[in-house]
């Protein structure tokens, strides 16, 4: 049997506080560095976790000291003294961060960690007890432990772990009354949902985006196609014809959100099957959404309507948005290329006008306008646009080579 005189020395408090304070101004000096290199090692993501340093203060330290010891530990070590916390917004970003941590730290224990007080719930953190690097060591000098905790969470896990380490953990205590538990639980089930849920959003709107940027690149192509061949060369522009209506998806399930219908729409659109998304965009509008909305369909619709050559229903539609949102500059300056492309250039200079009275910093609506003066013989007036235009986007190369004609023009 264990000597109990033995056993009350190792958990004497006033030694154990001053075994802790002797390493307590190193450990400080230590933990706001190891803050700093795990702040940098995670400068790479895009999502900015916040990274936070922490000393466990000599109450808790002596607690779980005592804990350790009732268990038979002969020499309890307390392996997380001091650390690192790693709060990030998305659970996507937990397994980036370990990543990223892993590859910089040597590593020796990883545990996902959860203080289940009942039986159904429970907060999950990632735990990694990293060796300190020898090069803060070496600086600072023995911090009593080579050994510190970095703990990975989402925001609101961190805030669950938070609360119900007041509550439960700490004051080591379980709550009997079952409305009590159910409630707990109800919380912490809703915390849980809820990072889910945010992690669909942000895993939509990285879709949408994506989607989004290649539906602008097949557009602009588009743009460029049918108004610089007019402006540099003698050239009818050949327009695209129609699709087939082989794609279009009879679908009238309208169960399905207006999110999902664009995503889809957009997807359809980017690989160029114009009328499957024009299809999709009209299902859209049947569900008669909000005016903002109804804005945003009507001015992609009119974009696929464009891509098709069918321009007179990509004018409608056009109109249609800024009927929806004045104030859609975009809608305003798509129009004015559709009559730009249809030669009707002084329709053009007034919605590129339009546009621009908007949001006066569009380099190439500018040039568009400057394109348009152009083709009806005003020179002066094209070349002050080209200039603008050029303020705004020194050295876009079609602006510049677009600069050079009309100074030939005007012999200057």
């Amino acid at each position: 049997m264990e000597n109990t005189k033995d056993k009350s020395s190792r958990a004497d408090k006033n030694i154990l506080k001053n075994q802790y304070e002797e390493y307590a101004e190193v450990r400080h000096l230590i933990v706001n560095e190891l803050k700093v290199i795990v702040d940098n090692v995670l400068s790479s993501l895009d999502t900015n976790p916040v990274v936070s340093g922490r000393i466990k203060n000599f109450t808790s330290y002596y607690s779980k000291y005592i804990r350790l010891l009732k268990t038979g530990m002969q020499e309890p070590v307390i392996t997380d003294l001091f650390g690192v916390r790693v709060i990030c917004p998305f659970i996507e970003d937990l397994q980036s961060a370990e990543d990223l941590i892993c590859n910089n730290f040597n590593v020796i224990e990883r545990e996902i960690k959860g203080h289940y007080s009942f039986k159904e719930f429970g907060y999950e953190s990632i735990h990694l007890l990293v060796r300190i690097p020898e090069k803060l060591t070496k600086k600072y000098g023995n911090p009593g432990s080579n050994i510190a905790e970095i703990q990975i969470r989402t925001i609101l896990q961190d805030a669950w772990a938070e609360v119900e380490h007041e509550l439960v953990y700490k004051a080591e205590f379980s709550p009997f009354d079952e409305p009590m538990k159910r409630k707990l639980a109800a919380v912490n089930a809703s915390l849980s949902l809820a990072d889910i849920i945010f992690q669909e959003i942000r895993s939509y709107q990285r879709k949408f985006s994506k989607e989004m940027s290649k539906r602008r690149e097949s557009f602009f192509q588009k743009i460029e196609e049918s108004t610089d061949e007019l402006l540099f060369s003698n050239e009818q522009v050949k327009s695209i014809p129609p699709l087939s209506d082989e794609s279009i998806i009879n679908n009238d399930n309208y169960n399905i959100s207006i999110d999902d219908l664009l995503v889809n729409a957009l997807s359809a659109h980017n690989q160029n099957r114009f009328n499957e998304a024009i299809n999709q965009y009209s299902k859209i509008l049947e569900l008669k959404p909000s005016g903002d909305i109804c804005s945003i369909i009507y001015k992609h619709r009119g974009m696929a309507y464009f891509a098709c050559s069918k321009y007179n229903e990509a004018i409608e539609d056009f109109s249609s948005s800024l009927e929806h949102d004045k104030n859609s500059y975009k809608a305003a300056y798509y129009r004015g290329v559709v009559y730009s492309v249809l030669k009707q250039y002084s329709q053009a200079i007034d919605d590129y006008t339009l546009s621009l009275t908007v949001n006066p910093y569009q380099s190439f609506c500018l040039f568009r306008r400057g394109q348009s003066y152009y083709h009806i013989g005003d020179y002066p007036q094209a070349l002050a646009d080209c200039e603008n235009s050029l303020s705004l986007e020194p050295n876009n190369e079609s602006t510049l080579k677009f600069k050079e004609l009309l100074l030939e023009k005007l012999k200057m």
